[in-house]
């Protein structure tokens, strides 16, 4: 696994644990026990992934991963001691990859490491333009005829997937694999539901379009002719 792991967190025990595991599985590790540094940090060097605290001493780490995301499209797991289900909604719906509690296992912390950056190659590269889609990853942002769409966390990583490669039909597996954090957990259905609110967010602003194509028994696609 190519690329830098960013570790912000203030106890040091925890912190060199997670850098041992992870240099161990031969990733390069930074640690970081503020998060004021974050920031210049990603201007200066690279970094794969991010492992954030919540609850850093300068900085809550979700306002953190606002900064970060208003700028950046580095993933981001993050580590808490809160296991309340709406911190971890939240958390995932301001832009971050997974969310793990402590206590933890190294290992399940670098398996999930693993996993967000498997599923990260889609959705990296030059970013995909087509005459009707522009993607904006820093700002996660897509525009559609100029407008832009106002998506959820999965809304965009699903579109974006999409708009990566027109014409070719993704199955709702495929999708889950790609975009979903725990596609084991999720259900077909969630695909679906997702994709409804995508065709109507679009239509919204071009109700003759309908851009996404649906293949009975295999799955969905992007037009190739936008």
């Amino acid at each position: 696994m190519p690329g830098n792991i960013l570790i912000v967190e203030d106890e040091t025990t925890i912190a060199e644990t997670i850098q041992y595991a992870l240099e161990t599985e031969g990733f390069v590790t930074t640690c970081l026990v503020e998060g004021g540094p974050v920031m210049s940090m990603l201007q200066r060097e690279p970094v794969a992934l991010i492992i954030l605290d919540i609850g850093l001493p300068d900085i809550n780490g979700m306002e953190l991963c606002k900064k970060i995301r208003a700028a950046h499209d580095t993933p981001i797991i993050f580590l808490t001691a809160r296991d309340h289900e709406i911190d971890r909604v939240v958390g995932l719906e301001i832009g971050a990859d997974d969310y793990i509690t402590k206590p933890f296992s190294p290992r399940e912390l670098t398996a999930r490491v693993k996993a967000v950056l498997r599923r990260r190659p889609t959705l990296t590269g030059p970013p995909p333009e087509t005459a009707a889609f522009r993607v904006d990853r820093a700002k996660r942002r897509i525009l559609f005829f100029g407008h832009a769409l106002d998506l959820s966390r999965y809304e965009f990583d699903l579109l974006a997937t999409f708009i990566a490669r027109p014409g070719q039909v993704f199955s709702r597996e495929k999708l889950m694999e790609l975009v979903w954090d725990a596609p084991e957990a999720s259900m077909d259905r969630t695909v679906d539901a997702h994709i409804k609110n995508l065709r109507a967010k679009l239509k919204t602003l071009r109700p003759d379009l309908d851009p996404i194509v649906t293949h009975r028994g295999l799955g969905y696609a992007l037009k190739e002719d936008l």
